[in-house]
């Protein structure tokens, strides 16, 4: 089974950029795809996300926010 990962965040949230270095390390040790989305470039994302991010979605469910729980998230995709 394929995995995907989806990164919900924002422009200047320090948070946000060492989620995006994490998730680009682990999905690609994994080979798993990810991408990243600027909540602030849709109102309904930032009415649903506003100040949790970042968000981690796994197949397009909420996985975590804040940060990257690196063993939950390698659980998660084998």
């Amino acid at each position: 089974m394929s995995h995907e990962v989806t990164l919900m965040s924002r422009a200047g949230c320090h948070p946000c950029e060492i989620a995006k270095g994490e998730l680009a390390r682990i999905c690609g040790e994994l080979g798993v795809p990810w991408s990243e989305v600027d909540v602030d470039s849709d109102r309904e994302l930032r009415a649903e996300y506003g100040d949790r991010v970042p968000v981690i979605l796994v197949d397009g469910r909420e996985h975590g926010y804040w940060r990257v729980e690196e063993a939950r998230l390698r659980a998660a995709l084998a």
